[in-house]
């Protein structure tokens, strides 16, 4: 990363001041933007979070990294509120900044993609290729501006976990940052979750009504299904589901109320796929570290589970989150369950027949108002062979494969309480693949930033190794 910010600079504190005066100065032109209750918020928000962005990717790169995850958080709470105020926007405008921001990291890509294989990058490389094919078959297929609005999904995951990736020799002030922006966001958006479930604000309702998405529930005070201040419940899943693992490795007060609304609003999401995914990293992060690391987890697990178990059982909160959790006994009877078998029976064979695949933007329809609109599958292996095909999900599937062994064959990560809860957030999200698309977009961006922290602090703790064994025989001679 650059030198410009040293080791000692602190992620977190007011210091450097070039950096924080630039996010002050982009929240409160932010701030402005939602106050004037103008369109401008939809041109000036993009535009100064894509320069703020720029600035801190080339001078303060760690602050890079949590601006990035802080515009994946809230810009489409933002997006709501100025849609609210200023009229449904059908382009949907502000919801390109996240990705505006994230493929500043594409210029990683551009410098250092040589030395990426030497260094451990196979996977990475693979699935970017792989994507790189669906986008050329996407571009001889259907239209470019479908194959470039489906391409924001695909690529911007892997680049933002290739830039994390080639910083390895940063991890420790990567982990760090990544570490407290999640314990924010999980507080933030877990508040915000627990309210909106309760009071219904009026642009989330406002939200619902336009985009008539059901899954997002009913636009009523204890009826919407809770998405937080992101776009929808599935990626708001994945996103609280690594946040609460890393809340296991988190001191400090905050950690109790963050845990508390995290925890309510991710029951309250209704997301079974995801609460699936937190057991399995869960069973993962227990099974994977020391002794005395596993002790403070139990711990851990013990004081939030007396905080959130009495909120969780009594109203309004109980009756939504158990009959959700009854649903797994009774499978058989439930509607979603039986819908999202009938597609793969009606569409697996379709996908796994199409050697070229639809390309990118295959996926995408116009309608009757002559914009994009994404065709949903709620399966990441259906999507992932539509889309690329055979000859793009072999690499792409090579690549996760190699990620795989790759998280289970290094022993230096059990060592290492921030690297256990990456693996284990990589792992649990992967096994939701079946069940949603993980791979793309935000969901993609959770998966592809702990696998390459992953592989960050293997490459990391291997250097370290090296060092210590040149320095004792440096003391030998």
């Amino acid at each position: 990363m650059n030198s410009k910010q040293t080791l000692s600079t602190p992620a977190f504190g007011l210091q450097p001041a070039p950096a924080w005066m630039a996010i002050i100065g982009f929240s409160l032109i932010t701030a402005l933007c939602l106050v004037a209750a103008s369109g401008i918020a939809r041109y000036a928000f993009p535009l100064s979070a894509f320069v703020v962005g720029a600035f801190l990717y080339f001078r303060y790169p760690v602050f890079y990294v949590s601006f990035t995850w802080w515009i994946w958080f809230l810009t489409p709470l933002l997006a709501r509120i100025v849609d609210f105020k200023s009229g449904w926007d059908a382009q949907r405008l502000m919801l390109v900044t996240p990705f505006l921001v994230s493929l500043l990291s594409g210029i990683t890509l551009i410098r250092y993609l040589p030395k990426a294989y030497r260094q451990g990058g196979l996977p990475l490389i693979l699935a970017f290729v792989a994507v790189l094919y669906g986008f050329l078959i996407g571009l001889v297929k259907n239209s470019p501006v479908a194959a470039t609005r489906a391409s924001l999904d695909w690529f911007t995951p892997i680049l933002f976990g290739f830039h994390l990736f080639i910083n390895w020799r940063d991890y420790p002030k990567l982990s760090k940052t990544i570490q407290q922006t999640f314990l924010w966001g999980v507080l933030v958006s877990g508040v915000y979750g627990v309210v909106q479930y309760l009071v219904a604000p009026m642009w989330d309702r406002f939200w619902i009504i336009e985009t008539e998405l059901v899954t997002n529930g009913r636009p009523e005070p204890l009826g919407i299904r809770v998405f937080s201040t992101m776009h929808s419940p599935f990626p708001f899943a994945v996103a609280m589901m690594a946040g609460l693992v890393l809340l296991f490795n988190t001191k400090g007060t905050l950690r109790i109320p963050a845990s508390v609304g995290g925890y309510l609003a991710f029951l309250l999401s209704a997301v079974r796929a995801a609460w699936g995914g937190w057991l399995v990293a869960l069973i993962t992060l227990l099974t994977s570290m020391k002794a005395r690391l596993q002790r403070r987890l139990i711990i851990s697990i013990l004081v939030m589970s007396v905080c959130v178990i009495p909120l969780a059982t009594i109203e309004p909160f109980s009756e939504v989150i158990n009959t959700r959790l009854q649903s797994f006994s009774e499978i058989q009877k439930d509607t979603s369950a039986n819908d999202r078998a009938a597609t793969y029976e009606q569409q697996l064979n379709l996908a796994l027949s199409d050697f070229l695949g639809k390309g990118l933007g295959g996926m995408y329809a116009t309608n009757s108002e002559g914009q994009l609109e994404q065709v949903i599958l709620d399966s990441g292996v259906l999507d992932l062979f539509f889309t690329l095909g055979w000859f793009g999900a072999i690499p792409y599937l090579a690549g996760i494969v190699l990620i795989i062994y790759t998280l289970l064959q290094n022993s230096e990560l059990r060592l290492d309480s921030f690297a256990s809860a990456a693996r284990a957030i990589s792992i649990g999200v992967l096994v939701q693949m079946p069940l949603g698309n993980t791979i793309v977009s935000l969901a993609g961006m959770v998966f592809w930033c702990f696998v390459a922290m992953c592989l960050a602090a293997r490459n990391y703790y291997q250097q370290q190794k090296w060092l210590q064994s040149t320095n004792m025989a440096g003391s030998r001679e």
